[in-house]
């Protein structure tokens, strides 16, 4: 009876997670879980099948069916994608800086008429802003406008203390080419090989 309530609480903690971070990885969701090894990751989550499904990107991501969405309350309808990967990107720096409390994913800053964005991610240390974003397949135009928005938004005072920038690539020359667009900014900039 303990085992079966111990096992439905670790069901209802993973199936909030996806319904939190829309994709997880196998080895994410070990991490966040506590599920051991690999191998008896990959059986909880089999034991599942009802409510999660995967797809292989690497390793297993996982995503909630029909069942697992009702079960809590997810309106988001998620599948296979090619976006999945800018998930799985951002959760992973989720992780890495320790599973921030205040962390809020696609949060909106704005000034109404002047300047508009929506963050990957954002969270709050103390007083101090941090926002992450995650370049996957976009190109570096696109980049450097967030980057040109953020800093319109730093003029116009929208931030008390100028924010700690997190972003997360894909490899060492888009990194290069990151750092040279945040010079005067605290940018940190990651690869995902960094991460792992």
């Amino acid at each position: 009876m303990e085992k079966e309530i111990r096992r439905q609480q670790r069901w209802e903690a993973i199936l909030s997670s996806l319904k939190r971070f829309d994709y997880l990885s196998r080895s994410q969701l070990q991490i966040l879980h506590g599920l051991g090894s690999a191998r008896n990751a990959s059986r909880v989550l089999k034991d599942m099948s009802d409510y999660v499904s995967y797809f292989l990107d690497g390793e297993a991501v996982y995503y909630l069916t029909k069942a697992g969405r009702e079960a809590v309350g997810a309106t988001k309808v998620r599948k296979k994608s090619l976006q999945a990967r800018h998930f799985v990107m951002r959760n992973q720096m989720y992780i890495a800086l320790g599973c921030p409390s205040s962390w809020i994913n696609e949060a909106k800053l704005s000034v109404a008429g002047q300047a508009t964005i929506i963050a990957d991610a954002l969270f709050k240390h103390g007083e101090q802003f941090n926002v992450v974003e995650v370049d996957n397949t976009q190109k570096m135009s696109e980049n450097r406008s967030k980057i040109t928005k953020y800093r319109k938004l730093l003029e116009l005072g929208v931030f008390k203390e100028p924010p700690v920038f997190y972003w997360i690539t894909k490899t060492e020359y888009r990194r290069k080419q990151l750092q040279k667009m945040c010079d005067g900014l605290n940018a940190m900039i990651y690869t995902v090989n960094d991460l792992k």
